[in-house]
């Protein structure tokens, strides 16, 4: 994946995201941390119309599956507003450990990876998004692992909704 193919990607057209933290902290391990994701993309979805067919969320890093007519403002916005809040989070709570390695209040790593996917791959992409905690040895099905929408494809309640893709 290749931040620059951000410029290809055409309106109505799904958008493989991957947002890494910086220095690889595991900000996520703290769920009110996670949290705050799930309210950024929640009012993206509100605010700017913004489809969510897919996410996890791991201890350092999260992909999303997503389209919008200004797919450019959803990113930066929830680059913006997540690392804001983050940072936020960490120091009212604080977490030293966390905020004295992050560099200039930086929550993530330089731009995210953004990759254009054609409707022929979407359901390989999804699949890809879930099945990185088993990958990664944390649980052994897709749907065991909270911060993932493989749970809402399954019909099983999950953090928050998102527009199934149905090919």
């Amino acid at each position: 994946m290749n931040s620059n193919n951000a410029t290809h990607i055409k309106p109505g057209m799904a958008c493989h995201v991957t947002c890494v933290v910086s220095g690889l902290l595991p900000l996520f391990s703290q769920p009110p941390v996670s949290e705050i994701v799930f309210d950024c993309w929640r009012q993206l979805r509100r605010d700017y119309a913004m489809r969510l067919y897919s996410y996890v969320v791991m201890e350092e890093h999260l992909h999303f599956l997503v389209d919008a007519d200004r797919l450019d403002e959803c990113v930066s916005y929830f680059l913006e507003q997540s690392g804001s809040r983050i940072f936020s989070y960490l120091q009212e709570q604080r977490l030293q450990r966390f905020t004295e390695r992050l560099q200039g209040k930086l929550i993530w790593q330089e731009k995210p990876e953004m990759e254009a996917v054609a409707d022929s791959d979407m359901r390989r992409v999804i699949d890809y998004i879930h099945i990185n905690p088993v990958k990664r040895g944390y649980v052994d099905d897709v749907c065991h692992w909270r911060y993932t929408s493989a749970r809402n494809y399954a019909g099983i309640p999950g953090v928050t909704e998102v527009d199934l893709w149905r090919s």
